[in-house]
């Protein structure tokens, strides 16, 4: 499989493949495997920057000065966004979502770090806020390169066809499924592409983090047509071809609940391995209660795809912490 695209080098690929052997063992099985797509590098790592690897050398070719995407506080993509704009020598802009909070803490902070420009929507949509920053770049003389949410469109999403392809040549495993956070949909609809591309047999799962099944099947449908498109694929998708669960959605978008920080927990005290509580802590709880219930074979091989979020960590301490941690003593 050829991916023949311009693309600019920000990750040390592959990432790592890893058993879960104590995971597995405390969940009674299935055989359960790990892709770190969360040690991809670039100021924390996660997967958005298999996606910038493409939409930077785009921004480059088309001479831009700056890049300019959206996200929410605790936007992973935004991060590495910033960051890879700091390697390149760009500007960054970041639109946010609502207003700023007392404090800059997880990939807020590291935002500020990495020398991003952080306007905030306020009761605005940050697509419209991101529209008059652009056209003010514009006005001002300067090429700004916008990015959607989530670096979500076919040429970002073309990068996790090419690592379904990493995947392939990485191991001789044949794994019944595959199992990720889904939200803006770009991920996964290039893990669709690239498993049709690859005759990869198993079940290609998205975890919804936050949209509805509906609505998620029709984005990831869509973007995974443009994929195809891209790369001379004649393939369309249909909102039916997407497997995606959207059974775990809790208290909403970016709110920990008890299932995600028991996911957290025990991929931390069996594994070593961090989540995170938006996303890789949802879709890793999404992945244990389906084996729980046995809707995941206990004979069957899993993949966890890591697509990182760790920083995000840092502004939960709160959430995460029991309140009698501080106060606890050491036993006579």
């Amino acid at each position: 499989m050829n991916i023949s695209l311009p693309r600019i080098h920000l990750t040390s690929l592959p990432t790592p493949l890893e058993p879960l052997a104590q995971l597995g063992k405390a969940l009674g099985g299935p055989r359960l495997f790990i892709k770190r797509d969360d040690l991809t590098g670039l100021a924390g790592g996660g997967n958005k920057t298999r996606k910038l690897e493409l939409l930077v050398a785009d921004a480059q070719l088309k001479k831009a000065d700056a890049l300019i995407t959206v996200g929410a506080e605790q936007s992973n993509h935004c991060r590495q966004t910033a960051a890879a704009a700091a390697r390149m020598g760009l500007r960054c802009i970041l639109v946010l979502r609502g207003q700023p909070p007392a404090a800059p803490l997880g990939n807020l902070l590291l935002d500020h770090l990495l020398g991003a420009e952080i306007c905030w929507s306020g009761g605005r949509t940050r697509e419209e806020v991101m529209d008059e920053v652009v056209a003010r770049e514009q006005s001002a003389g300067r090429n700004p390169y916008p990015i959607p949410l989530g670096g979500s469109n076919p040429l970002g999403a073309a990068a996790y066809a090419a690592a379904m392809d990493e995947l392939m040549h990485q191991t001789t495993e044949r794994f019944d499924r595959i199992v990720f956070a889904s939200s803006s949909g770009g991920t996964h609809a290039g893990l669709a592409v690239g498993a049709v591309m690859t005759g990869f047999r198993g079940q290609v799962l998205g975890i919804s983090i936050d949209e509805n099944l509906a609505s998620l099947q029709q984005m990831v449908a869509e973007i995974a047509t443009g994929v195809c498109r891209l790369l001379g694929e004649p393939r369309t998708f249909h909102p039916g071809d997407i497997v995606a669960n959207a059974d775990y959605l809790g208290a909403g978008y970016a709110i920990m609940g008890p299932s995600e920080r028991e996911a957290i927990d025990l991929f931390a005290r069996r594994e070593g391995i961090l989540l995170d509580p938006v996303y890789t802590g949802r879709a890793a709880a999404g992945m244990i209660d389906l084996i729980r219930r046995g809707l995941i074979g206990k004979d069957e091989t899993v993949l966890f795809w890591h697509t990182g979020g760790v920083p995000a960590l840092w502004a939960y301490t709160n959430e995460l912490i029991s309140p009698d941690f501080f106060s606890a003593s050491l036993p006579d």
